[in-house]
């Protein structure tokens, strides 16, 4: 079963609780907490230990499950401390990025075994690790990102698909995703105003608003049968509680629509 979740950077001017909140009421099935160091961090692995039960009970009294982290950093000391953070509250996905350059051979290799130790250290504490291609990275497009899945075949590590990096790289999503969805254990997923290198401002990343064949990308993933999460993830310029509640419930009923138009039951927002 899909599960529509939302990164909480897009609420990174406000605490989780207000946030989850907020999460809630846009009538989305769980929440990927935010660890980026430096924008967002909703999870703050310097003070895990004494905000687990509170980011449980956050959790709990929203009936909003973890569906997964993000920490875009594949710094060992601090993925270590991640993932038994993770292990501990509950959240069983950490997504990072790839790092490097592209159109780098060398700076691919790099970014390939720093992913697989990486993984490796993921599954100590029984934790699955998702990168995604991301514009500028040595993983970048399709190719790249099969090139990563051929040369790390661990059962903790998984693709995270994000549409709107391949569409910058000049692939149609709808298209691409068949070629990785064997691996796909995460989706991150916004619209996309043009070709970038920006996905243009938080508004115009709300799903729906953009140039991305999102309801092809939802067909392709409906008759792969892929059953994970679908978080959206904005970024960009600080939204107050207003501005990013409209981009994410905006974004929550055209991807139930989508859904919905695909034979697959739209959840209702939920209030309360």
């Amino acid at each position: 079963m899909i599960k529509l979740g939302v990164n909480s950077v897009l609420f990174k001017t406000v605490d989780f609780a207000t946030a989850a909140r907020a999460i809630r009421k846009c009538g989305f099935d769980g929440v990927e907490i935010s660890g980026i160091q430096g924008m967002c961090e909703h999870l703050n692995l310097a003070a895990w230990k004494q905000d687990k039960l509170t980011l449980r009970a956050i959790s709990d009294e929203n009936e909003l499950p973890f569906l997964s982290t993000e920490l875009a950093t594949l710094d060992r000391e601090r993925l270590l401390v991640a993932f038994e953070a993770c292990a501990e509250i509950g959240i069983p996905i950490v997504n990072v990025g790839p790092g490097g350059k592209s159109g780098d051979e060398e700076s691919l290799k790099v970014s390939i075994e720093t992913i697989a130790a990486r993984a490796e250290d993921a599954a100590q504490f029984g934790i699955m690790l998702c990168c995604k291609a991301h514009v500028g990275s040595s993983v970048y497009n399709t190719p790249t990102t099969l090139a990563l899945m051929d040369a790390v075949n661990h059962p903790n590590f998984g693709v995270d698909m994000d549409p709107s990096h391949i569409f910058r790289a000049g692939e149609n999503p709808a298209d691409a995703l068949p070629a990785v969805i064997s691996r796909v254990k995460h989706i991150h997923i916004r619209d996309c105003k043009g070709a970038g290198p920006s996905p243009g401002t938080p508004q115009l990343q709300a799903c729906g608003r953009g140039d991305i064949d999102l309801v092809g990308y939802f067909r392709a993933m409906v008759e792969a049968d892929y059953d994970g999460p679908v978080s959206l993830e904005v970024i960009g310029p600080d939204q107050d509680l207003q501005a990013a509640s409209i981009i994410a419930a905006e974004s929550c009923g055209y991807m139930n629509a989508i859904l919905k138009s695909l034979g697959r039951s739209a959840k209702l927002v939920r209030g309360r």
